[in-house]
């Protein structure tokens, strides 16, 4: 497997180097699997407007699909992250086990957002026609089914990204899964 650096700021794209600014700025840092899309001269900007898009998923709902997904995928990168932000967004350490397991037990809505979540990814995107049916009688919409789609695609991205580089971790490290 080739060995990927993370590029530095000098070492990138003057298209590249405003995004790392901005990032930095924003984030206090340019977090490496940010960094790592920056080999691409478009790669990292397309990343971040498709996951800075509107979206219907906001806040908790988003970081329910990041961390049911990343669990799918076995992603450390992503689930060090999504584990920081969901408890950013009100997430508790017990709330995060519980959704990498691909449920909510406390929350109808959540659950059904996370169950769907799991068989879309384990199925590549044919999800089991209960679990939707079940989405959609927790009060979700076609709208909402749509965007967890979108949101699942760009985790599936950053999986990828990260099963393929190896890059370093610089979160810390999400428990492993109880």
């Amino acid at each position: 497997m080739t060995t990927f650096d993370v590029p530095t700021r000098d070492e990138v794209s003057s298209q590249n180097q405003a995004i790392f600014d901005n990032l930095k700025k924003a984030l206090g840092m340019v977090p490496n699997l940010y960094a790592t899309f920056a080999h691409s001269e478009t790669a990292l900007g397309t990343y971040l407007a498709l996951q800075n898009a509107k979206s219907s998923l906001m806040g908790k709902s988003r970081e329910v699909v990041n961390l049911v997904v990343s669990q799918v995928n076995d992603c450390e990168y992503c689930l060090a992250a999504h584990t920081a932000l969901g408890k950013m967004v009100g997430f508790t350490d017990e709330q995060i086990m519980e959704l990498r397991h691909g449920h909510a037990s406390w929350d109808v809505k959540f659950d059904s957002l996370a169950r769907l979540t799991k068989s879309v990814a384990e199925h590549r995107g044919r999800a089991e026609q209960s679990v939707v049916d079940s989405f959609f009688a927790a009060g979700w919409t076609k709208e909402n089914l749509v965007d967890a789609i979108v949101i699942i695609g760009d985790k599936v991205t950053s999986n990828y990204l990260h099963s393929m580089t190896k890059v370093p971790v610089d979160f810390p490290a999400a428990p492993p899964l109880a």
